[in-house]
């Protein structure tokens, strides 16, 4: 945390690119995991953790660690940026002669496992900026009820309630899928 607070301090004093490097070497694993498991491909998920990195350091002049930890100001960006992403996301068709072709009996619960999902995720995405953020931070990127509720500016208890809410709808649309 310390070298943390040194590293800021030097990119927003000097605009140090050696400590902005540190800085963001510190995250990156975590930050590209959270959008991997949302996003599922590899390409994207890089992509996106670059324009996370990059809209962060650009945005460092205005942090202000009284008002958030740094974690909690990357994931609020970075949560913003999935939200974006998927705003202007469209459906890719991969040719038939790419994809791996599992085994018969495998493939149709694969196939309704994605549909569910992509399903799910259309329903997700059309909804309010926020619940999409608690929904996914808590679901992909594995925080808790406290650390969602800093991140987004909200107490536990509105981040549990359309937490809940949000999964209650889900499981009476979806559930069980068939």
């Amino acid at each position: 945390m310390e070298q943390e607070s040194k590293w800021i301090r030097a990119i927003q004093k000097h605009g140090s690119r050696s400590a902005a490097d540190r800085l963001v070497r510190s995250y990156y694993d975590e930050i590209y995991v959270f959008v991997y498991r949302q996003t599922g491909c590899k390409e994207d998920a890089l992509d996106l953790t670059q324009g996370i990195f990059m809209a962060a350091l650009r945005s460092l002049p205005s942090y202000d660690r009284r008002k958030a930890s740094f974690r909690t100001w990357l994931y609020r960006i970075a949560a913003n940026k999935v939200v974006d992403a998927r705003r202007r996301a469209r459906a890719r068709m991969a040719p038939l002669e790419d994809v791996d072709v599992p085994a018969p009996e495998d493939f149709s619960a694969q196939v309704r496992d994605r549909m569910c999902l992509d399903q799910i995720e259309a329903r997700v995405s059309a909804l309010d900026p926020q619940i999409q953020a608690v929904f996914r931070l808590h679901l992909y990127g594995e925080k808790t009820f406290p650390e969602i509720a800093e991140v987004l500016g909200q107490t536990e208890s509105a981040v549990k309630s359309q937490y809940y809410r949000l999964v209650e709808r889900l499981r009476k649309e979806f559930g069980p899928y068939e």
